[in-house]
């Protein structure tokens, strides 16, 4: 019975970068011998144990046989008698098919050192096409070292475009799908998952809402870059410099899916867009099983960026029905998040990466002085007024405060537009 440290830990160990978890495998033991040292399985479809004291995962060595399509579609056998080599064998890519033993050696027997080192994101087998999630995780793992110059190997190009081509990508579920796409969010380069996708055909598969942007002109006064596919992407790579909070990452991704539904006859112009988006985002999102917050988000971030584009030609009424909208008050933070996403919308085009926006700005400093309003003192304010003189009987109602508090945000707001400190050029809506 022996034990190897395996996987992303060995990786990481090779690559320089400091590991948060540690992996093991064990070879020559069964789960009964595992249950006497005193580990405690957790694994329902293989062996995987936790350490008494450690808590690690420890893993009987195993290898895998192909029955079906699809991420379910495997056997597994973990006898005592599986090798090493025949687990590391079944991993994705080269470089997560390394282990180390207890001494420190490194076992590599197909050649992950050296993928790293030419910076070479590689599958380990033509095993590789059996797992449609595969494809997805190559992708992830492009835009995590995109920033380090790594690419994905050209053979592995060629079995990810294999497997789109002969349907087992249509095998994905979108539990995996939601997961690995959430994940890509947290990687700094997040718009490289997407790209990958489209260079093997998964894209149109997997998220044909975001592919069908792909082609769509747009008018070039206001986006140099043409191609709507295009400016999602930079959008993303403005939006990976400006926040790591993958809700905001999702709202960017989507926020102009209504330009692929916008009439031939009116191209390049998209007037409309916001409204037309919502559709295809509620029902990529019902697909997918994505959180209630994030769909209720990027349905905001699609239907009132525009209004972030022109703030500044608004008046204190329209920009208070705003920030009601973006539900400002009950959550104040979205207003931060969402004025992100519209940051990410201007930079987003070819020439204009690090241009400022100063109607976000604008927006930010209405929403202050909206918050800055005391809710309790206008209250009582209220309350001394139907107290006194032909008031007197007057019922306080929880819906006259409330008025009052909304009257007094938006003189504020008003206030604030008429000391003119924040005043702007007019900003297009980049349709």
């Amino acid at each position: 019975m022996e034990a190897y440290l395996v996987g992303g830990a060995v990786r990481d160990q090779i690559m320089g970068f400091e590991s948060k978890d540690r992996d093991w495998v064990v070879v020559g033991a069964t789960a009964k011998k595992m249950l006497k040292l005193g580990f405690k399985q957790v694994g329902k479809n293989f062996p995987v144990f936790l350490h008494p004291s450690t808590r690690e995962e420890y893993a009987l060595a195993r290898a895998e046989r192909k029955t079906s399509k699809g991420y379910h579609g495997f056997e597994f056998d973990s006898h005592c008698q599986i090798t090493l080599q025949q687990d590391l064998q079944r991993r994705d890519l080269t470089m997560n098919a390394m282990a180390m033993d207890c001494q420190g050696n490194l076992i590599d027997p197909f050649s992950g050192q050296r993928d790293i080192k030419e910076k070479l994101i590689r599958h380990v087998s033509a095993a590789f096409k059996e797992d449609p999630v595969r494809v997805l995780r190559v992708a992830r793992f492009a835009a995590r070292y995109a920033g380090k110059g790594y690419r994905v190997a050209a053979d592995t190009q060629e079995m990810m475009v294999d497997m789109v081509d002969n349907g087992e990508v249509d095998a994905l579920v979108a539990e995996r799908v939601w997961q690995e796409m959430h994940a890509s969010f947290q990687e700094k380069h997040c718009a490289v998952f997407f790209r990958e996708l489209r260079n093997c055909g998964a894209l149109e598969k997997i998220l044909p809402e975001i592919d069908a942007l792909f082609g769509v002109p747009q008018t070039e006064k206001y986006h140099p870059e043409i191609d709507t596919g295009i400016h999602i992407l930079m959008c993303l790579d403005a939006a990976d410099q400006l926040t790591d909070n993958p809700m905001n990452l999702f709202a960017v991704l989507l926020h102009d899916l209504g330009k692929a539904l916008t009439p031939i006859s009116e191209l390049p112009s998209h007037r409309g867009h916001e409204k037309r988006g919502l559709k295809p985002i509620k029902q990529l999102c019902e697909r997918l099983n994505v959180p209630s917050q994030y769909r209720s988000f990027a349905l905001k971030v699609c239907e009132f960026h525009l209004h972030c584009h022109r703030i500044g030609q608004l008046k204190a009424t329209t920009v208070m029905r705003l920030l009601e909208k973006l539900d400002g008050f009950r959550k104040p933070e979205l207003i931060g998040g969402f004025a992100l996403c519209c940051l990410a919308d201007k930079r987003g085009r070819c020439g204009h990466e690090q241009e400022n926006h100063d109607q976000v700005n604008l927006l930010l400093e209405y929403h202050r002085a909206a918050l800055a309003v005391d809710g309790g003192k206008v209250a009582n304010q209220v309350r001394q007024q139907a107290s006194a003189g032909n008031n007197m009987g007057s019922k306080i109602t929880g819906a006259k405060i409330k008025a009052a508090i909304r009257k007094q945000r938006i003189e504020t707001i008003a206030q604030v537009i008429a000391k003119g400190k924040l005043q702007t050029a007019f900003c297009p809506c980049l349709s």
